[in-house]
This record gives structure tokens, sequence and C-alpha cells, in this order.
């Protein structure tokens, strides 16, 4: 299963209260219908999609099965959101007539500027067509026309 879809699964105010209860012990149906105040069938249900994205497993015992969460799966998605919060991105770069491009830019000669909206909007004002001659200029340097407006009506003719 992807790691969406183990979000997703997530990604409900039951199922997450499931592996709460099931991180400190192992639990059957009837025990985490009876501690949540919902139907078995309901446990049942929320703990299917858990096992789909495989955050749970059962253990048959006698007549019942009881659930217990997988740390491993647990771990995985850690270490994937941890990595996503360490990613250092180009967060800083705007426009590159205004702002120097960063040395390790990706794609160097691909002119980046605006990309048909402007992204300096204290800059500007609310559209393009409305921009004075002296923001165009602190935006995207010398140039005739709002470079923005012009993209946008060369995509329109294509």
């Amino acid at each position: 299963m992807s790691f969406v879809q183990t979000l997703k699964a997530l990604a409900d105010q039951k199922r997450w209260d499931i592996l709460q209860l099931l991180v400190n012990s192992n639990l059957c149906v009837g025990a985490l219908a009876g501690r949540l105040g919902i139907s078995k069938p309901a446990v049942s249900q929320h703990l299917k999609v858990l096992r789909k994205a495989g955050l749970v497993r059962g253990e048959k015992r006698g007549y019942w099965t009881h659930y217990t969460v997988d740390r491993a799966a647990l771990e995985r998605i850690a270490a994937e959101l941890n990595a996503l919060a360490a990613e250092d991105g180009f967060k800083s770069f705007i426009c590159c007539r205004v702002d120097p491009m960063p040395v390790d830019y990706p794609n160097p000669k691909e002119d980046n500027m605006c990309q048909n909206c402007c992204q300096q909007p204290d800059k500007l004002k609310d559209k393009p067509e409305n921009c004075s001659p002296q923001q165009i200029l602190e935006c995207h340097g010398d140039v005739k026309e709002h470079p923005c407006v012009q993209d946008k009506r060369n995509s329109e003719k294509k």
C-alpha cells in the first residue's frame, strides 16, 4: 500500500483511536467496541482498513482475534514524514531578475521568472494588468509589457 493510502487510513478519528488503544495493549473487536462506544461491526470495518494499510495485525487466540499495532509500519511513516520535514527546498527563490538564482538550482538555464503569474504579490497589485510600470520594473526588470500578461496571451493562442 502506498504512503498516501496509509495516511488516508489514519485520517479517520476512530481508526486513530483504535491505533492508540492497540499501541498499549492487544485487544479483540469486542474490547475495542466497548472502549470506543461503537458497534463491533464498525470496529471490524475500521480494523479491515488498518490491516489493509499494514498498520495492525490480528492473531487468533481461541474464539477471538486479538489485534496489535505493527510498530515497524509506524516507524516507516514517521521516517517518511521526518524526511519530508528535513527537505531543504528553494523557498527563497522568487524571480531570477530580482533575486540571484541559487548555484544548486536544478535547471539553471531555465528562465524561471513568474510562470504566468507574479510571485511577488507584495510588490504588485491584484492582477498583472493593474501593475504600474514601476512595479513591473521591480519584479521583471526593464520590459515593455508585463511578462505574465504576455505569457497568458501566448498560451491562449496555442
